[in-house]
């Protein structure tokens, strides 16, 4: 049996700080858009997302991979933010055998209302905490961990110039 590679300290110092940003950052978010919006940082995200897409809809399928998340998962979020008329879900023109989740009107006002809170919580969190130098350094070295991540791009985010 061959030695584990072990981590060095520096790599093992860098990784456990990413590992407790990753299990902290998210309860921050969520802890903000419960109070503020009554949603939690998941609704917001695929809010956003359909907020984002052209037409403010986007198929099942394409939704669940920009949030990653499961069908089922996402489904039942979904029917959540149905029932508060964030969203609905309407047969697709192209292949009527497809559901896409669609944005209403009242959606739209609920993202557009729910974001400066949102963006606060980032910068206060995150971005307030970094330099300019630390931004671009965040992106490139977020760019290259999502490559490896998500070759496929399934999450919908490109890389961007490094």
């Amino acid at each position: 049996m061959t030695e584990p590679h072990w981590l060095s300290p520096e790599q093992l110092a860098a990784w456990t700080r990413l590992v407790a940003v990753v299990e902290l950052l998210p309860g921050a978010l969520d802890t903000q858009l419960q109070h503020d919006a009554d949603l939690t940082h998941f609704e917001y995200f695929t809010l956003a997302m359909l907020s984002e897409a052209e037409g403010r809809s986007l198929r099942m399928t394409a939704l669940a991979s920009r949030t990653n998340a499961t069908l089922p998962r996402l489904s039942h979020v979904v029917s959540r933010l149905e029932r508060r008329n964030y969203v609905r879900r309407v047969p697709d023109v192209d292949d009527r055998r497809a559901i896409n989740a669609q944005l209403t009107d009242e959606g739209w006002r609920k993202v557009l209302d729910t974001a400066p809170g949102h963006v606060d919580t980032v910068r206060q969190s995150v971005i307030d905490a970094l330099d300019e130098r630390d931004i671009d350094d965040m992106r490139r070295i977020m760019a290259k961990v999502l490559d490896r991540l998500d070759p496929d791009r399934r999450f919908g985010m490109t890389t961007g110039p490094m």
